[in-house]
C-alpha cells in the first residue's frame, strides 16, 4: 500500500492540472445528480418491526384515515384576548382553502369542532330532558290505561251480572210455561246484553293493543336513553381534548396528510406555511409544530463557519503560511462537497432522515481537514530537511498517507459495522458517513498532492526555506536524543488523575434516559417551540404527545355491540393513572377494530409517558382480544429508543473486538491494544457523562442553548460509538506508531514512548483542537438532533485525544516498559505487516542529500 501510494502522490504532483480537474469533474456530476434525484427527508424516525410500526401498518389497512401523518397549527391572539367572531370566521376560511392543498386530506376546522362538541353536549342535555318527559308521558297514559281497564272490567262485571238476571229471567218463565210469550223480550234482551258484551271486548282489544303500543314507546325510550348514558360518559371522558383553550385565545387546527409522514413532501409542508403565512388574520399569531416546520436542516450556518474559523487560525498557526493553511480546508470543503451532495441526490429514492447528511458533513469536514494535515505536515518536515519537492511528496503521500489510509479505514469499518444493529436508519447514517471519510481519505491522497505540487516550495515560510537542510534535519535529531523518560511517579500521578478524572465525568451516563426530541428541545425563537410551549400552557403538555391506542373485538360485532366495547375499553383506558382523556376516533368497516386517541397527562418524553405507554400494552380489557396496540409520535419514539438501547451492546462489543483486532495488526502487542481499547470505552462514557449533564440534567443549560433539558437523542450513543473510535484510533495510530518506530529503531522503550509523543504531539494537538472546532460548531446549530450530536463529539475528542491518548496511554506505556511490547511468537507469525508508519517505503526510496540548486522545484 506504502508503494502504490508513493506512486499516487509523485504522479498527482505531476498532474496536477490533471487531477484537479478530475475532481472538478465529480464536483459537477454530483451536483447535477442532487439538481435530478434529491428528494424530501424527515425527522421522523421509524424502524420496522417495532410495537408502535407494526400497529400503524394495521391501521393503514384497516383505518386508513388515520395513519396519515399529522401536523398542528397554533392559532393565538397578540393581545392575549378571546378569539372573536371575525378572527374565527377568517380562520375557518383559511383552513378551507388549505384542505383543498395538494397532498392535504383535511384540516380539522378546530371552532366547528367545538361547536359540534358544544352541540353534542347540548342534545345530551336535552335527549335527558326529552326522556325525562317522555317517560312521565308513559307513567301518565299507563295510569290512564289502569283506569281504562278498571272501568272495562266494572262493566264486564255489570254485563256479567245482567247475563245472569237475564237467564234467571228465562228459567223463571220456562217455569211458569210463558217461555214462548217472554221469548220476544227476553231476546231483545240477550241481544242489547251481547251488543254491550262485543263493545266492551272491543274497548278492551283496543285498550290492550294502546298498551302494547306505550310498552313499545317505552322500550325505545330506555333504548335512547341507554345509548345517551354510552354517549354521555364518552363526551365526559373526551372532555380535556380540547380544541380551543377555555379562555377562548388560543385554537389548535390539526392537518391530516394523504401520505405518512415520512412520505410528505416537503413542497406539501412549504405550501401549507406559506399559506397561513400569506393569509394572515389581524391580530393572531400562527404556529407551526415540527412535523410541518421541521424539514432538511441547514447544511452549513454561522455556528459551523466560526468552528471553520477556528480550524483555520490553528492551521496558520501550526503550518506558518496562510497558503498552507488553506490546503487542507479546500480539500475538506472539496471532499464534503462531493459527498453531502452525493448523499442528497440519493434521498429521493432512500428513505432519509435529516440527520443523515449533517453527520457525513460533520464527519467529512474535520477528518478531511485532519487527513490532509497529516500528509501536509510529513511533507514540510521533509522539505525542511532538505528533501525535493516531487521526492518528499511521494514519501509523504506513502507513510502518513499510508497512515491516513489506514487510520480512515478503522472510521469506516466502525461506521458501516452500524448496520449490524438491524435498524435501517442507523445503518444508513453509518454508510453515508463511511462514504463521507472515504471521500476524505481518496481526496487527501490524490488532490492533497496534486495541490502540493502547484504549490512547490511556498508550502515553507521564507525563513523556513532559508534554513531548510541537513542542518535543521540535525537539530531536530539533537532535540529526540535530548529527550529523557518521564518519571515513573510522574507516570502513576498522570494515570490516577487520568483515571478518577474521567471516571466522575462518566458518572451521569448511570442516569442516561433516551428518546427524541421534542418541539421542546428548539430554539426558543423557533416556531414548533413556540407552537410546543402553547400547546402545553393552553392544553396540557400531555396534548403534545396523543397516544392511538387499538383494540381488537370478537366475532362480528353489531353496532351496539361496538358501541358498547368502545364504553367498556375507553372507560378501563380512564381509569389508568396518567391518562387525562379518552375518545373513541374510529372503527373498521367489519366493527372488529376500533381506534381510540388517549391524551397522557405529560409530555412526549416524560417518564410516566413511557410507563403508560408500557401499561397500556399489557392491558387486556374485558370483550377484546388479546393485548392492546398503542401507536402514535410519542410511542414511536419510546419503541425507537428502546431498540437502540438494545443494539447499543452488540454494538459496543462489535466496535471494542474490532479495535483490538485492528491495534494487534498495527502495533504488534497485546499490552497497547488493550489499554488503547479501555482508554476508548474511558473517553466514551466520559463523553456520554458530558452529555447527560447537560442536555439531560440542563447543567450549564444557558451556555450550550439547551432550552429545556430532556432524554438524550436515542441513536446519540450508538453514533458515537462508531465515530469516536475511528477518531480514537486515529490518535493512537499515529501517537503510538511513533513510539513503536523509535522502539523499533534501538531506544529503551520508556525512551521510545518520550520519542514517540513528542514527534506526534503537535500533529496530533492541532488535529484535535481542528477535530473540536468543527464538532463544536454544529453545538450551535438550529437543529435539536444536531447539537447533541456535535457536542458529544467534540467533547468525546477532546477527552480522547488530550486525557487518553496524551497523559493516560504515555503513562501506561512507561509502566509498562518492554512489556507493552510483547507479542507471543505463534501470533506474531501469523499477523500481517501492514507498515503504518512507512518504514519500508523510506528504506526503498532512500533520501539523496542534494545542493541548493537541484533542490528547487522542477515545475
Amino acid at each position: 500500500m506504502a508503494e502504490l501510494l508513493y506512486r499516487l502522490g509523485r504522479g498527482a504532483a505531476y498532474r496536477a492540472k490533471t487531477v484537479l480537474a478530475a475532481w472538478l469533474a465529480v464536483m459537477v456530476l454530483v451536483g447535477v445528480a442532487y439538481a435530478f434525484g434529491a428528494g424530501t427527508m424527515s425527522s421522523s424516525i421509524t424502524i420496522p418491526g417495532t410495537p408502535t410500526q407494526e400497529v400503524s401498518d394495521r391501521l393503514a389497512g384497516e383505518l386508513p384515515a388515520a395513519s396519515g401523518g399529522t401536523g398542528r397549527i397554533v392559532f393565538s391572539t397578540s393581545d392575549d384576548a378571546a378569539l372573536d367572531d371575525p378572527q374565527r370566521q377568517a380562520l375557518a376560511e383559511v383552513i378551507a382553502q388549505a384542505s383543498e392543498l395538494d397532498g392535504v386530506a383535511e384540516v380539522v376546522d378546530p371552532f366547528a369542532t367545538e361547536a359540534e362538541r358544544a352541540a353534542q353536549a347540548q342534545a345530551i342535555a336535552d335527549g335527558r330532558t326529552q326522556i325525562a318527559e317522555g317517560r312521565e308521558q308513559i307513567e301518565a297514559a299507563r295510569a290512564e290505561l289502569e283506569e281504562g281497564r278498571a272501568q272495562l272490567a266494572d262493566a264486564r262485571a255489570e254485563a256479567e251480572a245482567g247475563q245472569e238476571q237475564l237467564d234467571a229471567a228465562r228459567a223463571q218463565a220456562e217455569a211458569a210455561g210463558m217461555a214462548e210469550a217472554m221469548k220476544p223480550e227476553l231476546d231483545a234482551q240477550q241481544e242489547a246484553l251481547d251488543q254491550g258484551l262485543a263493545q266492551i271486548d272491543a274497548q278492551a282489544a283496543e285498550l290492550e293493543a294502546g298498551a302494547d303500543e306505550l310498552e313499545t314507546q317505552a322500550a325505545e325510550l330506555e333504548t335512547q336513553a341507554a345509548q345517551l348514558e354510552m354517549g354521555a360518559p364518552l363526551l365526559e371522558m373526551a372532555a380535556e381534548i380540547r380544541l380551543v383553550s377555555e379562555d377562548g385565545t388560543t385554537a389548535v387546527a390539526t392537518i391530516l396528510f394523504d401520505d405518512s409522514l415520512m412520505d410528505v413532501p416537503q413542497e406539501t409542508k412549504d405550501a401549507v406555511v406559506e399559506l397561513f403565512e400569506t393569509e394572515q388574520v389581524e391580530g393572531v399569531d400562527v404556529t407551526f409544530s415540527s412535523e410541518i416546520t421541521q424539514g432538511i436542516p441547514a447544511i452549513f450556518g454561522a455556528a459551523e463557519a466560526v468552528g471553520l474559523v477556528v480550524a483555520a487560525i490553528v492551521l496558520v498557526v501550526m503550518l506558518g503560511t496562510l497558503i498552507g493553511a488553506g490546503l487542507p480546508i479546500i480539500t475538506a470543503l472539496v471532499g464534503v462537497g462531493v459527498a453531502a451532495l452525493g448523499a442528497l441526490s440519493l434521498s429521493g429514492t432512500i428513505e432519509m432522515i435529516s440527520v443523515t447528511p449533517v453527520l457525513g458533513l460533520m464527519l467529512g469536514l474535520a477528518v478531511g481537514i485532519d487527513y490532509a494535515l497529516f500528509i501536509v505536515n510529513r511533507h514540510r518536515r521533509q522539505l525542511k530537511a532538505g528533501f525535493d519537492v516531487d521526492e518528499s511528496i511521494g514519501l509523504a503521500n506513502g507513510t502518513s498517507g499510508n497512515a491516513v489510509v489506514f487510520a480512515g479505514a478503522t472510521v469506516i469499518i466502525a461506521l458501516l459495522a452500524l448496520n449490524v444493529t438491524g435498524i435501517p436508519f442507523l445503518g444508513l447514517m453509518g454508510t453515508v458517513g463511511a462514504a463521507s471519510v472515504a471521500v476524505a481519505v481518496l481526496v487527501a491522497v490524490t488532490l492533497t498532492p496534486a495541490l502540493l505540487g502547484l504549490i512547490g516550495m511556498r508550502i515553507l515560510s521564507g525563513k523556513e526555506r532559508a534554513n531548510r537542510g541537513p542542518e535543521a534535519q540535525a537539530q531536530e535529531r539533537a532535540a529526540q536524543t535530548a529527550l529523557t523518560p518521564m518519571k515513573t511517579s510522574s507516570a502513576v500521578v498522570r494515570l490516577v488523575v487520568g483515571v478518577v478524572g474521567l471516571l466522575v465525568v462518566a458518572v451521569p451516563a448511570l442516569d442516561l434516559r433516551l428518546n427524541l426530541p421534542d418541539g421542546s428541545s428548539e430554539p426558543r425563537e423557533s416556531s414548533q417551540y413556540q407552537a410546543y410551549t402553547t400547546i402545553s400552557e393552553k392544553f396540557g403538555e400531555g396534548q403534545n404527545g396523543t397516544l392511538v391506542v387499538v383494540a381488537d373485538l370478537p366475532g362480528s360485532p353489531s353496532e351496539e355491540e361496538l358501541a358498547q366495547a368502545q364504553l367498556s375499553v375507553a372507560q378501563e383506558l380512564f381509569e389508568q393513572d396518567d391518562v387525562v382523556a379518552v375518545a373513541p376516533i374510529g372503527a373498521s368497516e367489519d366493527r372488529t377494530v376500533t381506534a381510540f386517541q388517549v391524551v397522557p397527562a405529560e409530555g412526549p418524553t416524560s417518564e410516566s409517558t413511557e410507563e403508560l405507554v408500557h401499561t397500556l400494552r399489557d392491558l387486556s380489557p374485558e370483550g377484546v382480544e388479546g393485548d392492546l396496540g398503542v401507536a402514535g409520535s410519542a410511542s414511536g419514539n419510546i419503541d425507537v429508543s428502546e431498540k437502540l438501547a438494545n443494539a447499543l451492546p452488540l454494538y459496543l462489543a462489535v466496535v471494542v473486538g474490532l479495535s483490538l483486532i485492528i491495534l494487534i495488526i498495527v502495533f504488534r502487542s497485546i499490552f497497547v491494544p488493550v489499554v488503547a481499547t479501555l482508554g476508548f470505552i474511558l473517553s466514551y462514557f466520559a463523553a456520554l457523562g458530558g452529555v447527560v449533564a447537560i442536555y439531560q440534567w440542563g447543567w450549564l443549560s444557558t451556555l450550550f442553548g439547551v432550552e429545556s433539558p430532556g432524554p438524550v437523542l436515542s441513536f446519540l450513543p450508538t453514533i458515537l460509538v462508531g465515530v469516536l473510535f475511528g477518531l480514537a484510533m486515529d490518535y493512537m495510530l499515529f501517537l503510538g506508531s511513533g513510539m513503536r518506530e523509535a522502539y523499533a529503531h534501538g531506544a529503551p522503550a520508556r525512551l521510545a514512548v518520550v520519542q514517540g509523543f513528542h514527534a506526534g504531539r503537535s500533529v496530533v494537538t492541532a488535529a484535535a483542537i481542528i477535530m473540536i472546532s468543527v464538532f463544536g460548531g454544529f453545538v450551535f446549530s438550529h437543529s435539536a438532533m444536531i447539537r447533541p450530536i456535535g457536542f458529544a463529539l467534540a467533547f468525546g475528542v477532546l477527552v480522547d485525544a488530550f486525557v487518553v491518548r496524551m497523559l493516560l496511554i504515555p503513562a501506561l506505556m512507561h509502566l509498562a516498559g518492554d512489556k507493552a511490547w510483547w507479542l507471543p511468537r505463534w501470533l506474531d507469525k501469523l499477523l500481517p505487516d501492514v507498515d503504518v508508519e512507512g518504514a519500508k517505503l523510506e528504506r526503498s526510496h532512500p533520501h539523496v542529500e542534494l545542493d541548493e540548486a537541484s533542490a528547487a522545484p522542477t515545475r
